[in-house]
């Protein structure tokens, strides 16, 4: 298996999507699976930021530069430009502030990569209108009460921020459970969705 074959869908595209030698802040990193792959394939310099101690730890052992931080707060002591990308997974929705953090991560970076589950997918609609609570799915597999999705985005709220600030999306992918979707439809029939992103 390759090691792009490997990652989470979302996280594929961006390393399919990230130019050989380039130097990347992962932003949430989880465990490092991301930037391990960017390295290995790609020659890219990662660098990593991630809350959680336990995944920290997991992405140093794998020889990662990776520190304990949160981006709510600790983005702001990053200069201007001081990467080709800046990448965001699967995290925007639990920041406290998100339009803080994209700002941040498009001062920070030449480039943003965000993706994000969208929670006006129809299994998600499904669930609210006939059962009456919140959905637990396969990819949003929390509870209300312990799910750390704090804004519940979704892809037409996404574009509507991103064109209201002036943002240019420079790649828009669409994830259907682990394959591919159109752009048509994708606030109702995906279920995650990827942006590259330039001021």
């Amino acid at each position: 298996m390759s090691v792009q074959a490997a990652l989470r869908p979302d996280l594929a595209i961006i390393a399919a999507n990230v130019a050989a030698g380039a130097r990347v802040l992962d932003v949430g990193c989880g465990d490092g699976s991301l930037m391990a792959a960017l390295r290995d394939t790609k020659g890219v310099d990662a660098r990593g930021l991630e809350i959680d101690a336990g995944n920290v730890a997991a992405a140093v052992s794998r020889g990662l530069s990776v520190i304990q931080g949160d981006a709510d707060s600790d983005l702001a002591g990053y200069p201007d430009s001081s990467f080709d990308y800046a990448i965001l997974s699967q995290t925007l929705q639990t920041t406290r502030r998100p339009d803080l953090v994209l700002e941040h991560l498009l001062r920070i970076g030449r480039r943003a990569f965000v993706s994000f589950p969208n929670f006006a997918h129809w299994r998600v609609r499904t669930s609210l209108l006939w059962g009456g609570r919140m959905p637990v799915t396969r990819l949003l597999p929390e509870q209300w009460y312990d799910t750390p999705n704090i804004h519940h985005v979704t892809i037409d709220d996404f574009r509507a921020f991103v064109k209201e600030r002036g943002i240019a999306v420079e790649g828009a992918w669409f994830l259907s459970g682990d394959k591919s979707t159109t752009s048509a439809g994708a606030n109702f029939f995906a279920e995650h969705a990827v942006f590259l992103l330039k001021n």
